[in-house]
């Protein structure tokens, strides 16, 4: 598989004074970040600055090197967790903040992969198709999937925020990197949960489909975002796939 175009925007939405959302866009196309920060004002944005740029230093660093791919991912995220760890050591103020992430790696252009942590997602839409590929880690979306609630009760249960993993912790669980099914004309998204707390799964679908561009579909769902309400900061990375 080789990239085809790919373009990432974000907003701060219409309360949030600041955004503690980051991603990277890697300029040849090799891999792609989105992390969305929490811990209030200033561990929040310095906890997904931190795990995005720590994660593009090791991949960019050891692109080379004869470090399996699976586990050069599963090392970036992890020397991401070191570095937020450390950050709170030395900021005693910023020891509750901690980061969600969601990366896609296109070192081997036949075996994508991807990981992710924590409630950032990555989609798929094939033709009209719109796939979750991701899994949230939080105690709603493990209730669901045992069947506790229903995907109406998810949307709007209290704890549907309840993160069970998330970079920032010394009991960080094992890094999952999965390989990723594409195929010629896919288009994937990477957000943080500000798209997804707005926009169901069909109104996703209509923003990918209904524009011509990457860049007026990352303006369409940011909109669309913002018209439900922009609770949350809004960030959204769409790479277009050829063969």
């Amino acid at each position: 598989m080789k990239i085809a175009n790919f373009i990432g925007s974000s907003d701060p939405g219409l309360v949030r004074f600041s955004n503690q959302d980051s991603y990277y866009s890697d300029p040849q196309g090799r891999f792609f970040i989105v992390a969305d920060g929490m811990g209030g004002h200033a561990g929040g944005e310095e906890a997904s600055r931190i795990a995005t740029q720590e994660v593009q230093a090791y991949l960019e660093a050891n692109w080379n090197s004869d470090i399996p791919s699976k586990k050069l991912l599963e090392a970036a995220l992890l020397k991401a967790n070191d570095g937020i760890l450390k950050d709170q050591q030395e900021h005693p103020e910023r020891a509750d903040m901690g980061t969600t992430a969601v990366v896609v790696l296109f070192r081997d252009p036949d075996s994508p992969l991807y990981t992710h942590v924590g409630d950032s997602r990555l989609y798929r839409l094939r033709k009209s198709n719109l796939d979750q590929i991701t899994e949230d880690h939080t105690w709603v979306a493990r209730a669901l999937k045992v069947g506790d609630i229903t995907i109406d009760e998810a949307r709007i249960h209290p704890f549907r925020h309840v993160l069970s993993r998330c970079l920032g912790r010394e009991d960080l669980q094992a890094i999952e990197v999965q390989s990723l099914d594409l195929q010629e004309g896919d288009r994937l998204l990477l957000c943080s949960d500000g798209l997804t707390e707005e926009l169901v799964d069909k109104e996703i679908t209509a923003c990918l489909e209904e524009n011509p561009t990457l860049e007026k579909i990352a303006q369409s769902l940011i909109d669309a975002a913002k018209e439900h309400g922009g609770h949350d900061n809004i960030t959204v990375v769409l790479v277009a796939v050829e063969a």
